[in-house]
């Protein structure tokens, strides 16, 4: 049971994964043996529903011919004429035969698989008296035709009609037609032991899943033909290595698979042996396609061919892909529930971000003069350029997607101040202004095309290695630095030629920002071992924190206990959510579910304790909790009781598993792992020394344990959430990459002073370029700060620890990078030189 469990959650997250919902919520209740999943901005539901209760397993079967089983067919007719008479002479017999079998669950209705089964009409089915071209005026006279045919009034046997007009069964596996709403009745009348015992053991019935083309609601029914000694299909879907949604050569929509080496040998047997045969292609009982074999097919290729659309194609495609679940999957409750954030809590982060946004423009504009208003714009397009792809995908905007998106603005801010330092520079060093311009783009596109090149190779690695939170990061990563690129560079230079051409006046700088950090010349790596110990010492605090405290790992890593409480009134899930962590002095979630009285409490309150005693202590604690929120007072034992007839208090609970599992956190691992991989490979090569690449791995760990470090240490020391959850995973990818990006912006002035000045000490090379690039590294990471300064203080108390994450983070990027990476990317350059002395 667990096992199967197990397989089935694995396999429901990656088809959930690959149906492209940017950060799904799935978690395994405890003892249950049931999966709660949560999709956000779902909008096709019953799609939703194919993909996840879709067992998806895949058979390849040997079809009889319909002219080997047709007197099979008659005899079972014959059959049921002889239980009907035997049974009952009423005149109404027709209507109840075997009513109670095909009102059984079991037998599972076509008709659940139409996309509008109310277009159906009962006068639409087929019969054997229609095919021979008999009219009935009246209900009697097709009840007299059904006494004598009680199988052929709804099941319509596949006979054509030679050319002398004589009737003759019809060539391949197809045995008869009904109407999608007849099937469960044919199905029982199949089923009956004596009706059964007429055909042969080894053959099966299965529905075509799709209406016979030219029709509306009509099925075939195929006969398939074991062939193995345990009765199960020759060839199965374990053998599929890849799937994809293809068209045919006459433009057809279909499914192209690739099998392994067992399943091609086999493949290469069965239609060697089935030359001129049909072999039906069957997933969860229901037939797709029937090909005739015209020859021997070697390679291990298939196709799946049927009236899909491209994009049923494309599910089935994924279904196929993930694999078969172990067991039949059914949703047994479902219900659409509020934002995790809360509305009040989305308006405030909303308005936060405004508010940051419109001070980042303010800032531009009045550092940067008349230049930054260029800047604005090209950030006001960026921010409809990136919101417009999201919508037309479709995507979902969740906290890490928005970390992605604060990321790209804070890329986007640099690259416009990347441009302006560098015309400033040209500008200052006697150029015009045509020229100047012309040079500072010139001089900017190898430190703006390095830094987004490692940030974009990072975000393509974590969306193809990632899951989850992580891949809704890496696309609105990818999105961001593709649209931020083409604004900074392309928008603003379009605006200054036609500016220059109307010979307008463009300043780069105002009063209070001109010459402001021109002038430094800061050594730093002169006092470089001092910040290596400051780096040394917190670590090693973080560290031993991290093994005296541990980490405050949330509901999304912990698993918890979730309730399902119902108010006699609208609740407020913010001021709710701010009640339970007082009275429980740890996080929890609170969302509504289904109606806005209604919510669903999780804490991760005494997880760890199995006992009845802390189920029954965790109550009490959540009563006492939320019970102001009644308007109504409600007693203790009327909130936990059992009575289904009650209509206010806790109606459910039960524990959860964690949300990230562990295929994420060994998916973000491994991904980030490989990132950083390729990021090394890059810089080695692009900069031509391995000392670069070194260098700008260890100060991404160096941010990254800082940052795990300070949440180690001050969670339940400061009055906001630090706690580790997916908010946390993708606050630390945004630190990752923004720590890349302006490390290796650093590196690109290096590298340029190198081959300017090759005789001048490395020393004063790395130096120069360091104080060069301050006023840059400064304005990025101060406005970068300033926005998320702002989203902390006024974005609500849900969202802040996210953010407090994210500006920690830029600060500890800011100062390593000055600090730390240059410093030891000179360490490691000079250390052959130092050996060579010492020596």
């Amino acid at each position: 049971m667990d096992l199967a469990v197990d397989r089935s959650f694995q396999i429901l997250r990656t088809r959930i994964d690959r149906f492209g919902v940017a950060q799904p919520n799935i978690q395994r209740l405890a003892t249950t043996g049931r999966i709660l999943i949560e999709l956000p901005g779902i909008k096709e539901p019953e799609r939703v529903r194919r993909l996840l209760q879709g067992t998806a397993k895949l058979e390849f079967w040997e079809t009889y011919e319909f002219a080997e089983v047709y007197e099979y067919l008659w005899d079972a007719n014959d059959r049921l004429r002889d239980l009907r008479t035997g049974e009952t002479e009423d005149e109404d017999a027709l209507e109840t035969f075997f009513d109670e079998e095909a009102a059984e669950p079991e037998d599972l209705l076509l008709d659940e698989l139409v996309d509008d089964p109310d277009r159906i009409e009962q006068d639409d089915s087929l019969s054997i008296a229609e095919m021979l071209g008999d009219d009935f005026d009246d209900l009697e006279e097709f009840q007299d035709f059904a006494r004598e045919n009680p199988l052929f009034a709804y099941l319509t046997p596949n006979f054509m009609q030679d050319q002398a007009g004589n009737m003759r069964p019809g060539p391949g596996p197809v045995v008869g037609y009904a109407a999608v709403q007849d099937t469960a009745r044919v199905n029982s009348m199949l089923k009956h032991p004596q009706v059964r015992n007429i055909f042969p053991r080894n053959l099966r019935l299965y529905w075509n899943v799709k209406p016979l083309r030219g029709t509306d609601n009509t099925h075939e029914l195929v006969a398939i033909r074991e062939t193995t000694r345990d009765g199960t299909a020759p060839l199965t879907g374990e053998v599929i290595t890849d799937a994809r949604q293809d068209f045919s050569p006459t433009g057809q929509v279909e499914i192209n698979m690739a099998m392994n080496t067992e399943g091609a040998r086999v493949w290469r047997r069965l239609t060697a042996d089935n030359i001129g045969r049909s072999i039906a292609i069957v997933l969860d009982d229901y037939v797709y396609s029937f090909p005739t074999v015209q020859s021997e097919i070697a390679g291990g290729r298939s196709q799946i061919f049927g009236q899909f659309s491209i994009q049923e194609a494309q599910d089935l495609a994924n279904i196929l892909r993930a694999g078969s679940l172990p067991a039949p999957a059914r949703i047994v409750e479902e219900a659409v529930v509020g934002p995790s954030l809360g509305r009040e809590a989305i308006n405030a982060g909303f308005t936060s971000f405004l508010i940051a946004f419109i001070v980042v423009l303010i800032y531009m504009a009045l550092y940067y003069n008349r230049a930054g208003m260029v800047a604005d714009m090209a950030l006001v397009a960026n921010i409809f350029f990136i919101l417009g792809v999201l919508a037309s995908l479709g995507a979902v905007l969740t906290l890490p997607g928005i970390a992605g998106i604060v990321l790209t603005l804070g890329m986007a801010v640099d690259a416009n101040v990347i441009i302006y330092e560098r015309i400033l520079e040209e500008i200052r060093s006697g150029k015009g202004l045509r020229l100047a311009i012309a040079d500072g783009y010139k001089n900017a596109y190898s430190a703006i095309v390095d830094g987004n090149i490692t940030t974009l190779l990072t975000g393509v690695v974590l969306y193809i290695f990632g899951s989850g939170p992580v891949q809704g990061f890496a696309t609105t990563l990818i999105i961001g630095i593709i649209c931020s690129l083409f604004t900074a560079i392309f928008l603003s230079r379009l605006v200054f030629t036609r500016w220059l051409d109307k010979n307008a006046n463009i300043r780069f700088n105002s009063k209070f920002s001109k010459d402001v950090l021109t002038k430094v010349n800061f050594d730093f790596i002169g006092v470089r071992k001092r910040f290596y110990t400051v780096s040394a010492i917190v670590i090693l605090v973080g560290l031993a924190s991290f093994a005296v405290r541990g980490l405050n790992y949330g509901i999304d890593f912990s698993g918890g206990r979730s309730y399902v409480v119902r108010f006699d009134n609208d609740v407020n899930t913010v001021d709710m959510r701010v009640a339970l962590i007082e009275e429980l002095g740890e996080p929890a979630e609170v969302i509504t579910f289904g109606p806005s009285n209604q919510v669903r409490i999780t804490t991760s309150f005494m997880i760890d304790d199995d006992s009845d005693e802390a189920d029954a202590r965790a109550e009490q604690r959540i009563y006492e909790a939320i019970q102001g929120f009644f308007n109504e007072p409600i007693t203790f034992s009327e909130f936990v009781s059992d009575d289904d007839a009650k209509v206010i208090g806790r109606l459910s609970s039960q524990k959860v598993g964690p949300a990230v599992a562990r295929d994420i956190k060994v998916g973000a691992v491994v991904s980030v792992a490989i990132a950083l991989l390729i990021i090394f490979s890059y810089i080695a090569s692009r900069f031509r020394k391995w000392q670069f690449g070194l260098g700008s791995l260890t100060t991404v760990f160096h941010d990254a344990i800082i940052v795990v470090s300070l949440y180690s240490i001050f969670y339940n020391v400061v009055p906001w959430t630090m706690e580790i959850d997916q908010a946390f995973i993708a606050a630390i990818l945004t630190i990752i990459g923004y720590s890349v990006n302006d490390t290796v912006v650093i590196f690109d002035r290096i590298r340029e002073n190198i081959k300017l000045f090759p005789k001048r000490d490395l020393r004063n090379n790395i130096n120069t370029a360091l104080n060069a690039t301050l006023s840059r590294t400064i304005n990025t990471s101060g406005t970068t700060i300033a926005v998320l300064l702002i989203i902390f203080l006024f974005g609500g108390e849900v969202i802040r620890g996210f953010a407090f994450a994210l500006m920690i983070g830029v600060a500890v990027g800011t100062y390593s990078s000055l600090f730390n990476s240059a410093p030891i990317a000179y360490d490691l350059l000079t250390m052959k030189q130092k050996n060579k002395n010492r020596k």
